[in-house]
């Protein structure tokens, strides 16, 4: 799992409720995600008729699996003092957002100066970046319109009415999620005998030190069913892997594996591993 990969699960997630009416069943089913999540932000359970911005983009992080990182709000001006706890909040209107971060508005922004002004007005709005291009990126939003609903809201960099951003370290959210999954495959591995040094390659995973580790993990211990004969050289492993279907980068493993210490035997291991599986 990668940073883009989790960004990009906030973003199927909101965009696919889109056309959600107030009232309606997909209105009721955000509202369910918000409540049923623990720990509920401030213990404020959401009704229905409550303004629904905050909860549908809380919803869409829950639902992706990164409300860990990017906290839970039915309230704008309570989730700007979050996201600040967090280290995740941007007070900067001319902030180039990403996909999967959130933008909150202010209605009220100066109509005249609002270019070269900071905006800390009272916050009225939220919803989460969906699309970016050149100068522009469009917004997702619960509680849009009338009648209410989910839609989306076309935005340029520092526009008029932006208040700031909450941008969660997705970087890092990737990393501490594969991690789970890739513990699990490196505890399996030391237990056919792969690998003899679990704890190690658990920290090294931690650490990102090494990209697509994680996945490296993931990938060779759904193939491998028993141990090898470690192969040659890191080449063979690499080649190995490769013709397992384990990996289709050879040339970046090659070179993780003259840069990281271990790497290379590492590979070799599992491309033995898997030539005997």
């Amino acid at each position: 799992m990668t940073e883009m990969d989790l960004r990009q699960k906030v973003v199927r997630t909101i965009t696919g409720w889109k056309g959600a009416k107030q009232g309606g069943a997909v209105h009721r089913e955000i509202i369910r995600i918000y409540n049923d999540h623990k720990p509920l932000a401030r213990g404020v359970k959401m009704t229905t008729s409550y303004a629904w911005c905050a909860a549908t983009a809380s919803a869409a992080y829950i639902t992706a699996g990164v409300a860990d990182y990017t906290g839970t709000e039915c309230s704008c001006t309570a989730w700007i003092e979050l996201a600040k706890k967090l280290g995740i909040w941007v007070e900067r209107d001319n902030y180039v957002p990403k996909l999967g971060d959130a933008i909150i508005y202010d209605w009220q922004d100066d109509s005249k100066n609002f270019i070269a002004t900071d905006n800390k007005g009272a916050p009225d709005h939220v919803g989460i970046v969906t699309g970016v291009g050149m100068g522009a990126f469009t917004v997702t939003e619960g509680n849009k319109g009338n009648p209410s609903q989910v839609a989306d809201r076309p935005m340029k960099v520092n526009g008029r009415f932006i208040r700031g951003f909450i941008a969660p370290d997705f970087a890092r959210a990737a990393r501490e999620l594969s991690g789970g999954a890739a513990a699990a495959a490196i505890d399996k591995l030391a237990k056919l005998g792969v690998i003899n040094s679990p704890e190690y390659w658990k920290e090294v995973v931690d650490s990102g030190k090494v990209k697509y580790l994680d996945a490296l993990f993931n990938k060779a211990a759904a193939k491998i069913s028993k141990t090898g004969a470690r192969s040659s050289t890191v080449e063979n492993g690499v080649a190995a892997l490769v013709a397992g279907g384990v990996i289709n980068t050879p040339d970046y493993w090659l070179n993780a594996a003259a840069q990281v210490p271990n790497v290379s035997a590492l590979l070799q291991a599992l491309g033995g591993a898997v030539r005997a599986s």
